[in-house]
C-alpha cells in the first residue's frame, strides 16, 4: 500500500443514504460498497449543498456554495471563470476526466465574450466543468413535443446500443428504460406503473454495465497520476431494471412510509406547495411505491455487483494500492416519505447522502472501517482531492475543508458546527402555480448535530426540527414559542454564513497579509507630515534630489 497516485470519484445519481445496508437497509444487501466502508471511512453525516441535481454537483465541482457559483438550478450554466476539481487538480499534476454524468450547462455568453472557443482545449474544459472528458454521458434522451430535454443525452450509449442490434431511433428509450408486452409494444419505463417491469435489455448491455466498462477503459488506457471521476446515471427515474434485479425484490420489501397526517394538515405553507405537486401526490400513493421502490432497490442491486466488478478489477491491476475511492451521490429520493417525490426539500431524506471514502495509505490504516459522525458538507472533496494530489488548497476559492486529517486519525471532527444547503425554485411549477416571485423562491437550511433550521424568503416562518429527538422529521417546530431561542441561535449561525467573504478568489489571505505592508515600500507616503517621521529607507527617491526652477516657465 502507498500514498494514493490516483482518485476514483464515484458518484450516483438519486442515491439514498440509507438504502446501502451499510447504512442500516435492513433488506436491501450492499455487500461490496459495505466491505469498501470496512477498508475505509464511512461518513455517517455527509450533506449536499443543494437538493437537485445540476446545482449539487456545481457544488462538488467547484467546491463552493451554491451562493458562491451561481448555477442554482438545472440549466442555470456555470459562470465562466468558476474553477473546479479540474483546474485545481491540473495545477498539482494529476490529470481529471470525466466518465458519465455532470449535468453541467456551459456558460455560452460568457464564452462567446471572452473569445473562448468551445473547441480549443481551454474551451471545451470550461464547457465541461473543468472536466477531460473520456465519455459524457447525462444519462437522458426523453423527447416531447417541444423536441429533446438534452440532445446529446445517452449519445454514445446510443451508439453502442445500435451496434449491438437494439435498432431504434431511441433506443435508450425504447430498451433500456422500458418493457416490452406480449405483443411487442414498448412499456415506457416513464410511466410509474410500468416499474414493475423488466427492462428489455440483457443487464450486461444496460446503463450500469456500461458506464462501469467505460471507467475501466479510461483507467486501463491512462498512466498516473489522475482523477476519474466515474458518475453514474442510475438509481436516478426512469425506475425500470432489467433481470434478474427485476424481480429480487417486491411490495414485502417497501418499508413503511415515513409520514403522518399532522404532518400534512398542519404543513407550512411552501412545504405545502411542494406536497402538492403532481410527484408528491403520486408518491403518496402506496400502489406507486409498491411499484417503483422494488425497481429502485433493484438499480441499487444492480449497481452494488458493478463495485464487485470494478473493485476485483482495480485488485487484479494492482491500482487498488494507490488508488483512492471515493462513493457518495448527488442526492436522495423522498419515495413517498414527508408526502413526497424526488428530492426537492431539505429533510435527510433528501439532503444526507452516503459518503465512503478508501485511503490506501499506511497513515490512514488506524481509521479503516470506522463510522465518522462529524459534519462533512461535498464541498469538502475538492480541497481533500488538491491535498491527496499533493498541493495546498486554495482556501480563498474552495469553500470546504479537507478530510484528510479525519481519514489519517489526526481528528475526529471538521472544523465547522454546521451545515449549509440552498434551494432556488424560482424556475419551478412551484413558483408558478403559488404566484411567488423569483426573488421569493428561495429556501436555505442550516443544521448541526441537533436541529435543523429552513428559511424562507416571502416573509415566511421558518421550519426547525429537533434532529435529536425527532430523527425522523415529522414534527415542525417553526412556530414553537418555547423554541424561540433555538431559533434564534440557528438564525445567528445562518447569518454567519451570509457574511463569509466568497467572493475574493483572487487574492490569498497569504497575499492579503503581504499587501498590508508591500505599498509602503512602493513609494506611497500618506499622512507622513516630516521625512523623519517615517523610516528614511521608505523615502529614499524623494530626499536629496535637484531639479531645475520651472516656476516662471
Amino acid at each position: 500500500m502507498a500514498d494514493p497516485k490516483n482518485i476514483l470519484f464515484i458518484m450516483f445519481d438519486q442515491l439514498r443514504w440509507d438504502y446501502l445496508s451499510c447504512y442500516g437497509h435492513p433488506t436491501l444487501e450492499t455487500p461490496n460498497i459495505d466491505r469498501l466502508a470496512k477498508r475505509g471511512v464511512r461518513f455517517d453525516r455527509a450533506y449536499i449543498q443543494s437538493p437537485i441535481c445540476g446545482s449539487s454537483r456545481m457544488s462538488t465541482y467547484t467546491g463552493r456554495y451554491v451562493h458562491s457559483h451561481g448555477a442554482s438550478w438545472n440549466g442555470i450554466p456555470l459562470k465562466v471563470g468558476e474553477m473546479t476539481i479540474g483546474d485545481h487538480l491540473r495545477a498539482a499534476g494529476m490529470e481529471c476526466y470525466l466518465v458519465g454524468k455532470t449535468h453541467m450547462r456551459a456558460d455560452e455568453e460568457g464564452m462567446a465574450r471572452l473569445g473562448l472557443a468551445p473547441d480549443s482545449i481551454i474551451g471545451a474544459r470550461v464547457s465541461e466543468c473543468g472536466f477531460d472528458v473520456f465519455e459524457r454521458d447525462d444519462g437522458m434522451l426523453p423527447e416531447g413535443p417541444d423536441g429533446s430535454y438534452d440532445p446529446d443525452g445517452a449519445k454514445h450509449y446510443n451508439e453502442y446500443l445500435r451496434a449491438k442490434g437494439y435498432a431504434s431511433d431511441n433506443p435508450w428509450h425504447d430498451f433500456a428504460n422500458s418493457g416490452l408486452d406480449a405483443d411487442g409494444n414498448v412499456l415506457s419505463g416513464w410511466f410509474l406503473k410500468n416499474s414493475t417491469q423488466a427492462a428489455n435489455i440483457a443487464e450486461e448491455d444496460s446503463e450500469t454495465p456500461y458506464l462501469t466498462g467505460r471507467g475501466m477503459a479510461f483507467m486501463e488506457s491512462h498512466d498516473s497520476p489522475w482523477c476519474c471521476h466515474l458518475s453514474y446515471i442510475k438509481p436516478h427515474w426512469p425506475y425500470i431494471v432489467p433481470e434478474p434485479y427485476a424481480s429480487m425484490y417486491g411490495p414485502r420489501d417497501v418499508l413503511p412510509v415515513v409520514r403522518s397526517d399532522a404532518e400534512r394538515q398542519h404543513a407550512h405553507p411552501i412545504f405545502k406547495a411542494f406536497m402538492d405537486t403532481k410527484v408528491g401526490e403520486t408518491f403518496s400513493r402506496q400502489d406507486v411505491r409498491d411499484a417503483v421502490i422494488p425497481a429502485y432497490m433493484g438499480l441499487i442491486k444492480q449497481a452494488d455487483d458493478q463495485m464487485g466488478r470494478l473493485f476485483a478489477w482495480l485488485e487484479e491491476t494492482g491500482r487498488m494500492d494507490d488508488t483512492m475511492i471515493v462513493l457518495t451521490s448527488d442526492h436522495g429520493d423522498f419515495l413517498g416519505d414527508h408526502w413526497m417525490g424526488e428530492k426537492t426539500f431539505f429533510h435527510d431524506t433528501s439532503t444526507r447522502v452516503p459518503l465512503i471514502i478508501y485511503d490506501p495509505s499506511p497513515q490512514a490504516d488506524a481509521t479503516r472501517g470506522t463510522v465518522c459522525d462529524a459534519l462533512v458538507e461535498c464541498i469538502d472533496l475538492a480541497p481533500t482531492f488538491v491535498e491527496v494530489a499533493g498541493d495546498t488548497p486554495a482556501y480563498h476559492i474552495l469553500e470546504g475543508e479537507s478530510l484528510l486529517p479525519i481519514l489519517r486519525g489526526e481528528r475526529s471532527e471538521t472544523l465547522r458546527d454546521y451545515v449549509i444547503c440552498e434551494y432556488d425554485f424560482s424556475a419551478t411549477p412551484v413558483a408558478h402555480l403559488n404566484d411567488i416571485a423569483v426573488r421569493d423562491a428561495v429556501m436555505f437550511m442550516v443544521a448541526d448535530k441537533r436541529w435543523k433550521l429552513i428559511h424562507f424568503e416571502g416573509g415566511h416562518r421558518p421550519m426547525l426540527f429537533d434532529m435529536q429527538d425527532d430523527p425522523q422529521e415529522l414534527t415542525d417546530l417553526g412556530d414553537s414559542a418555547d423554541h424561540a431561542d433555538v431559533i434564534a441561535a440557528m438564525y445567528d449561525k445562518l447569518f454567519a454564513w451570509t457574511r463569509r467573504q466568497s467572493q475574493r478568489t483572487t487574492r490569498s489571505e497569504e497575499q492579503l497579509i503581504e499587501m498590508r505592508t508591500k505599498t509602503r515600500k512602493r513609494g506611497v507616503v500618506i499622512g507622513v507630515y516630516d521625512e523623519n517621521d517615517t523610516p528614511l529607507e521608505l523615502t529614499v527617491h524623494y530626499r536629496g534630489r535637484k531639479a531645475p526652477d520651472m516656476r516662471k516657465g
